[in-house]
């Protein structure tokens, strides 16, 4: 599977979740500072699921419609950067199958999957 972390996701996510075998791109080293409209195209594009902490790409994505192939959201502020990594790493790899088309949202002890309309 292939991801987009966003510039807000910490360097411990993306590195764990390369580990785990993921294909994951970075927003910070690819299109710094772009829109979120320009990173939600992009993650179409590249055929991508964003991964992101930031709850505007919620509203673009079911209330707005905006296609994407699917978003990660982490609400996992109060973790540290090592639990919030093993965590989203550990959620993604059980949820794999649920991911495409679909906001994940990851919180301490939950997990909320919504499907998209498309």
């Amino acid at each position: 599977m292939r991801f987009l972390a966003d510039e807000n996701v910490s360097r411990l996510v993306v590195d764990r979740l390369r580990i785990a075998g993921f294909d994951v791109a970075s927003v910070g080293m690819t299109i710094s500072g772009a829109s979120d409209e320009v990173v939600l195209a992009a993650a179409t594009r590249e055929g991508r699921i964003l991964v992101t902490e930031d709850r505007d790409f919620g509203e673009l994505v079911i209330r707005q419609r905006i296609d994407v192939l699917g978003v990660v959201l982490l609400e996992l502020d109060r973790l540290s950067n090592a639990a919030e990594a093993d965590a989203v790493a550990a959620v993604i790899a059980a949820n794999l199958d649920r991911l495409p088309g679909a906001l994940m949202v990851i919180e301490p002890g939950r997990v909320r999957i919504r499907p998209l309309q498309r």
